[in-house]
């Protein structure tokens, strides 16, 4: 049996999934999931402030230059 949750918490989750969910389609990292994974995974290390973070992804997808065919 499914567990009684109020509805407004459950409008709640339902927000912030279909929230990382068009994040996700559209390549915007998630800050926030980030951080829960360094502190999951990584607890001894910083993790990156919000800046810092954003100009990282930016730089993995964008960096290697510009995609040429010929």
């Amino acid at each position: 049996m499914w567990p009684s949750i109020r509805p407004a918490e459950a409008m709640r989750r339902f927000w912030r999934t279909a929230v990382r969910t068009a994040r996700l389609a559209i390549g915007v990292p998630d800050y926030e999931a980030y951080l829960a994974h360094m502190r999951t995974h990584h607890p001894g290390r910083a993790p990156m402030d919000r800046a810092g973070f954003f100009a990282e992804r930016l730089q993995a997808r964008y960096g290697r230059g510009r995609a040429r065919c010929c």
